[in-house]
């Protein structure tokens, strides 16, 4: 017990110190209260956030997800000052009441002085040893900044520094003094076991002092512990370890939603009409004050940083200095000149912030250079939210100020005006489905699934593939799914991610008003983009669906045994995508998929919730990468190199037993995810690594199951010549050439870093797209262009060698055989009876189209198509000196034809071999006349199902899409008779010894597909000659295309023109 003067004393200190410790938590309560309105609840269903935050905070849970034996030593602090809340109201209550706790006493006594004593020292080792970690060893330097991170003055003054020695030295005093004077107490009372530490300090310092010494001792110990803790009341809101109380608060107030949902702006559009518009944040106070919170509950330990891309790249951001530097601030604008006149400071009575936060916060290029991937958010100790500052942040400067990176403008304006950041119109949105058969909302209203497709499925080759592989197996499974088609516009992710809201909030309304009409029961998307603005994000603006990632829903059919699968002989890593993963916690279900088809997953250091971002997320796909020491995505794919490098299968062991080498195959679960990391330069070095989606590797295992699987071997003898003029007939420019994994060409020049990727576009503007699919002349193609051999024109009639009916309109599908170039394996063909009902001819097909019977083609069918093939192209040399088709290569004349693919991509369909007519071959020419005039000719006899399909399925769509016609309006070209032309297609089948019936018994639509037909006015009744018709329209439609321009000329041209609408001819509905 205290002497009496010394309880005066200390009654009077307490008082004191506790009244300024009040003023101060009192004063740090108006500087948070100054942000902005939280635009989410933070207090609804206060008991469970109660609970929430007791057990996370008792737990730490959060602290341990990184840095084990740190975070061990920061618990034995943490656990030690819990419980001296409880330790200190007792110390005090002993120097005011006669009472002691005696360990022999009661085991409950005895419990609390172990408890006391091996906390207190677990507590002193634990700050000692962060202290020399700190200060001393070679880890110091997890807290410093690049040079190129913008720091508060405070900061740059070591304060991080000065307050940590001080604030571990009250943490020293306090519990040192409480041990030596509860030492002194122990050696009074002549020891205690359930004190061991103490009695040993006695033993030590206390051993043959006198008793009044020992009184001393402690008395020295009551002052030094609790006037300790008094003392530093007045300074404790001012320092990093407020976080002992800020933290837990954190975690009762914490957002309701999860980090892949960023805050609504509501009243946007009336907030855009005022004369000085307030959107997004400037200055600390338009911060929401939950976010200023942060700044107080910020422990200052840089985890954020360490795992923060940009940082881990070499640029500015660093989500901890931006915590950091509010923090500083935040003190600097409370300073009070009088601080003990008890009166608040101008900020906390209201007055405004002279700087916006960009001087001394976070500069503008760290704001650019977040992707918005959530491992901040994911890994802080407090839960702070630094990601959403740097989103607010970026509100402001694309709405308020306009300053943002010009790349932006490019995807803004493709959104705005088609409805997509590539610009492509929007009536190309179903492309990716030609030759299959996928049914649109109009077509199967009541669905069971509706596929979003996403933009970077419908127009970025790479994406589509795995679209395409989706639906093969929704069909295999035998599900009852539809797709939007064009009435699907973008989720406006990118465009929200980046900063516009505005925008972002009129392409969601326009989705949540279509899906609200669909009424959709389950929506399944391939991009977790999409998936998560759909699912999480338009709840915001009353769209409520339930929505869920491809792999997860194909986890489900092959549970239930729709989707036999065959085991994979390749060695396959996952990469976790942010927006899969992190933001909506989706990790299992493509590892069970990849585990059922090859046995294991090789699982990298950095996944899971731990995952590395590819480096496209917060719009970084549309623009330039900022300056650091390397691009975010090779830093990633070299750990994926190093662990499929290091794989046991893939060692020299395996290769001596006699067995092949497994392939490497890198599995992603997003669009975006795959184009960067295969085309990110250190891709380009590693030619035997395949990128894939885990649909493509199921939809390879399904046909395996299944034994239609076509197994590369090699180049066949007749598919190289070949490659290059399919490239120019393919509707797209990479998908007729899938290379192993989307691996580019191996000359593709380094600048290249996507298939189309918005770095390519935007570091190019005004140059056309690169095609990396497309082979150069004289080079090796790819193992699997062996069973893309399959799919080419040739290989589409043997197709129809099942198709018994002499009638040659049933090869007209022939077209699809080019479009099905895509599918990532000759496997893809497993949609085949879907694809037949497309026929553009109106026509249910019955070929399969499954290339395997390809084999058993007559070999007469071969050379002729690849004149027609390599014909089409635009740029084709056509106009040149006729040369027949068995004379000229097609391998030359493809290495011109296959640059200038992109032009005329779209219009192609789905007549794109039709352009053969364009040869001066004469008799390629006459085959692709007789073809279009052979819906009149019904008259003749038709041709055996062999002959029929190389000559019907390969022109027939072509000569419709062929600008040759520019001379002839489409009124002449129907009245041009299509007997007229018969002749000249029998006259041309004799000429090139091809089978001429097969010609002649095209499908009766062709007149209105041609409404360019080449014949002039003035001879409509004569057919027009092959060199006449042919090269003009090549001279006049020879022209790149970059691969995000829509062309409006082709665009009216094939709505104006009937046959030319693209989907519009061939759609399912008009052909059944």
């Amino acid at each position: 017990m205290l002497p009496l003067s010394h309880k005066v004393l200390f009654f009077v200190f307490a008082l004191a110190a506790g009244l300024l410790g009040l003023w101060g938590f009192y004063r740090l309560y108006r500087r948070v209260a100054r942000g902005a309105g939280a635009s989410e609840s933070r207090f609804d269903q206060p008991v469970q956030r109660v609970l929430t935050a007791l057990r996370v905070t008792l737990t730490q849970e959060r602290t341990f997800r990184r840095r084990t034996v740190i975070s061990t030593l920061h618990a034995f602090i943490f656990y030690g000052f819990v419980y001296y809340l409880l330790v200190n109201v007792v110390d005090g209550l002993e120097g005011y009441l006669n009472f002691h706790i005696d360990s022999a006493a009661t085991p409950l006594f005895a419990l609390y002085n172990v408890l006391a004593d091996v906390l207190s020292f677990l507590v002193l080792v634990g700050v000692i040893s962060l202290v020399v970690r700190r200060l001393f060893l070679p880890s110091r330097r997890d807290f410093r900044f690049t040079e190129k991170t913008l720091l508060h003055p405070l900061l740059r003054a070591n304060y991080i520094l000065r307050d940590s020695v001080i604030v571990s030295a009250f943490i020293t005093f306090h519990v040192g003094s409480r041990v030596l004077g509860n030492a002194a107490k122990v050696v009074q009372e002549g020891g205690d076991a359930f004190q061991p530490f103490s009695t040993a300090v006695g033993h030590v310092l206390f051993g043959g002092v006198s008793e009044s010494a020992l009184q001393g001792w402690r008395l020295f110990g009551y002052w030094g512990a609790l006037g300790s803790v008094l003392a530093f009341l007045a300074y404790f809101p001012y320092t990093k370890h407020i976080h002992i109380f800020m933290a837990p608060l954190n975690y009762a107030l914490k957002r309701p939603v999860g980090s892949g949902v960023l805050p609504p702006m509501k009243g946007l559009a009336e907030a855009m009409e005022a004369e000085e518009p307030r959107l997004g944040v400037e200055k600390l106070e338009e911060l929401e004050w939950p976010r200023l919170l942060d700044a107080y509950a910020c422990i200052q330990c840089n985890r954020c940083q360490d795992v923060c891309p940009a940082n881990a790249t070499g640029k500015a951001l660093s989500p901890a200095a931006l915590e950091i530097n509010k923090r500083m601030e935040l003190n600097v604008i409370a300073a009070h000149p009088s601080p003990f006149t008890l009166r608040p400071a101008p900020f906390e009575s209201g007055a405004s912030t002279a700087h916006p936060l960009l001087e001394y916060a976070i500069n503008e290029e760290s704001v650019w250079a977040c992707t918005t991937c959530g491992a901040c958010m994911q890994v802080c100790p407090v839960q702070d939210e630094q990601m959403l500052d740097i989103v607010d942040i970026r509100r402001h400067q694309v709405m308020v100020a306009g300053e943002f990176p010009p790349q932006l403008q490019t995807a803004f304006r493709g959104m705005e005006r088609a409805s997509n950041p590539w610009g492509i119109s929007r009536d190309k949105r179903l492309d990716w489905a030609e030759g299959l058969r996928v049914p649109t909302i109009d077509e199967n209203p009541e669905p069971d699934v509706v596929y979003w497709v996403g933009c970077a499925a419908s127009y970025d080759p790479g994406a589509q593939k795995v679209a395409r592989s989706f639906v093969q197996l929704l069909d295999k499974a035998g599900v009852n799914y539809a797709v939007l088609g064009k009435k699907e516009a973008c989720t406006g992710d990118s465009a929200r991610r980046s900063g516009n809201e505005f925008l972002y909030q009129s392409l969601a309304q326009e989705n949540v008003e279509t899906l609200n009409t669909v009424a959709p029961k389950l929506i399944v998307a391939t991009c977790p983009h999409c998936m998560n603005a759909i699912g999480n994000e338009y709840r915001q603006l009353g769209g409520d669906y339930r929505t869920i990632h491809h792999t997860e829903y194909l986890e489900t059919l092959v549970a239930a045994g729709k989707l036999p699968l065959a085991q994979l002989d390749e060695n396959v890593t996952y990469h976790d995508p942010c927006y899969l993963g992190r933001h909506n916690g989706v990790y299992d279900a493509p590892r069970t998929l990849i585990t059922q088809m090859a046995g294991e997953v090789l699982e990298l250091e950095r996944g899971r919730a731990n995952s590395f971002c590819c480096g496209a997320g917060g719009a970084q796909f549309w623009k330039e990468e900022e300056e650091g020491r390397e691009r975010v995505s090779d830093n990633r794919f070299r750990e994926i190199q190093a662990r499929l490098d290091g794989a046991k299968a893939a060692s020299a062991e395996y290769e001596q037993t006699g067995h092949v080498t497994p392939g490497k195959v890198l599995a992603v679960g997003c669009p975006f995810c795959k184009a960067m990391l295969n085309s990110t330069p250190e891709k380009q070095k590693r030619d035997d690594i395949v990128v894939k989606d885990v649909a493509e590797l199921l939809l390879e295992s399904v046909h395996r199951a299944d034994g239609t699987a076509v197994q590369p071997t090699g180049p066949s003898p007749d598919a190289t010549p070949l490659e290059q003029p399919e490239v120019a007939s393919a509707p797209n420019a990479q998908m007729p050439m899938e290379r192993t994994g989307d691996t580019p060409a191996a000359n593709a020049p380094a600048a290249v870093v996507g298939e189309t990727s918005a770095d390519v576009i935007n570091a190019q503007p005004g140059s056309p797209t690169q095609n990396p699919d497309i082979q150069p002349e004289g080079q090796a193609a790819h193992p699997e262009t062996t069973a893309r051999k399959s799919w080419k024109p040739k290989a589409g009639s043997t197709v129809s060698q099942d198709d018994v009916s002499p009638a040659a309109p049933e090869a007209a599908p022939a077209p699809t055989a080019t479009d099905d170039v895509s599918a990532a394996s000759p496997a893809s063909d497993e949609a085949a009876p879907a694809r037949k009902a497309w026929s553009p001819k109106g026509k249910a097909t019955s070929d399969d189209v499954n290339p395997a019977p390809v084999v058993s083609e007559p070999a007469p069918t071969v050379p002729v198509e690849p004149p027609a093939r390599k014909a089409w192209a635009p740029k084709a040399k056509a106009a040149e000196t006729p040369v027949p088709p068995e004379v000229a290569p097609p391998t030359e004349e493809g290495a011109v034809t296959a640059a200038p693919a992109p032009a005329e991509r779209k219009k192609w369909s789905p007549g794109a071999k039709a352009a053969s007519a364009a040869q001066p071959t004469p008799s390629t020419v006459e085959l692709s006349e007789a073809v279009h005039v052979e819906p009149e000719a019904s008259a003749v006899p038709a041709p055996t199902p062999a002959e029929a399909v190389p000559l019907d399925s390969t022109p027939i769509e072509r000569k419709k899409w062929t600008p040759k016609a520019g001379a002839q309006s489409p009124a002449v070209a129907d009245a041009v008779p299509p007997a007229t032309s018969a002749p000249t297609a029998d006259t041309q089948v004799e000429a090139s010894a091809a089978p001429a019936p097969a010609a002649e018994p095209s499908t009766p639509a062709r007149k209105k597909w041609t409404p360019k037909a080449s014949v002039p006015e003035d001879t409509a009744p004569t057919p027009p000659t092959p060199a006449e018709a042919a090269p003009e329209p090549i001279t006049e439609h020879v022209h790149l295309q970059h691969v995000g321009e829509n062309t409006l000329e082709e665009g009216q041209s094939a709505t104006s023109e009937p046959g030319t609408g693209g989907r519009k001819k061939w759609v399912p509905k008009k052909n059944s």
